[in-house]
């Protein structure tokens, strides 16, 4: 590949941003009623398939039990039970609850990763990696602002 390529690539994943997952799901919200209920940043992330700074989620270092929530439609999604500190910067899980997420492939990055969305209402919550610990060996790797914690 050479630069201009890379250089057109890069600008048009910047042009056309990804957009949440789209299927038939339970909830379902018009464009501006996800933007009348999101801030700009859970938006970018929720709905634009976007990524928080690393670190900057005070949920990565959550250490209470409890359960974390979509922030688009409130499912649960995953137990503390689940969480580990991967040292990634992002709150991480190895697994998720029951009939919680969904995934598809993302092909973005010139990289095919496995993307994890909420099952109910297809909001972005970030990446599943094989380098977890067991007894899965997976590593949910997901967006804090996508979350919302409750004990």
């Amino acid at each position: 590949m050479n630069r201009r390529s890379m250089m057109a690539g890069l600008l048009a994943c910047t042009a056309f941003p990804l957009r949440a997952a789209e299927g038939p799901f339970e909830v379902t919200r018009s464009r501006a009623e996800w933007r009348a209920m999101l801030s700009d940043a859970e938006y970018k992330v929720l709905r634009e398939e976007g990524t928080e700074r690393a670190y900057s989620s005070p949920l990565d270092k959550e250490k209470r039990a409890g359960t974390y929530h979509c922030k688009g439609c409130e499912l649960p999604l995953y137990s503390s039970k689940h969480k580990y500190d991967s040292g990634t910067g992002w709150p991480s899980f190895w697994q998720s609850l029951p009939n919680a997420v969904g995934t598809k492939a993302d092909n973005s990055l010139f990289a095919t990763r496995t993307e994890v969305h909420c099952r109910r209402c297809g909001s972005h919550l970030g990446h599943i990696f094989d380098d977890g610990p067991q007894p899965t060996g997976k590593r949910h790797c997901l967006n804090g602002i996508s979350l919302v914690f409750r004990t």
